[in-house]
């Protein structure tokens, strides 16, 4: 097997998540942000190419305000953007939707990119259902991610079910779900993430839930 060329794309981590009105809640936001970074540091010494985006909206925005204190970068991640490849701004929940990501990625000739940051529930699975038709096969660090709760007048669920349904989603059909441990050792070893399929997940599914 191929040894995969990997980026690793940093989504958002920025103070919103941390201070604002969209604070992470599951994992707990500091240990999804020292995984992340960690992740980066990972990659940097490996040679992988980090692209780091940020949400952006008008100024008058109630979240993610151009200018305002919470759209910055979190203190780890704004300290190690100097070394990024790129650090840009998006404005729907696709890093690739409005970006130049896409043609970023195919001059350096890659072919895999990993997903950390946030929101799990919106930009994260925006992102890897975006990279499919693109070709790009995707890698999401479990515990570099995080869910908010959420409610509405379809029904609600905590951050905690947000996340684990949709890493066992992702993992499915989309993505290689795995720890930034587990991912490390792939980077280390130059060597693909395992991936489940829909196949073997529903046949899965129904062992599991057989009344």
């Amino acid at each position: 097997m191929n040894t995969p060329r990997r980026a690793l794309i940093v989504i958002d981590v920025q103070q919103e998540y941390f201070e604002g009105l969209l604070q992470i809640q599951y994992p707990p936001r500091e240990q999804s942000l020292a995984r992340t970074a960690q992740a980066i540091d990972a990659a940097q010494s490996a040679g992988i190419p980090v692209y780091i985006v940020q949400h952006q909206l008008p100024s008058e925005a109630p979240v993610f305000a151009d200018g305002s204190a919470t759209f910055k970068l979190n203190p780890e991640i704004e300290r190690r953007a100097d070394k990024a490849a790129k650090v840009f701004t998006k404005a729907y929940a696709s890093v690739f939707a409005g970006t130049e990501l896409e043609s970023w990625l195919r001059e350096n000739e890659i072919d895999t990119i990993a997903v950390t940051g946030y929101m799990t529930n919106n930009c994260v699975i925006g992102s890897v259902a975006a990279a499919e038709p693109l070709g790009f096969k995707v890698e999401v660090l479990s515990d570099a991610t995080g869910a908010i709760n959420i409610g509405n007048e379809a029904g609600s669920a905590s951050a905690q079910q947000v996340h684990g349904t949709l890493m066992a989603l992702l993992h499915s059909n989309w993505a290689a779900v795995a720890t930034t441990e587990a991912w490390i050792g792939a980077v280390d070893a130059g060597a693909a993430l395992e991936a489940s399929n829909l196949v073997v997940s529903a046949m899965e599914g129904q062992k599991q839930h057989r009344q």
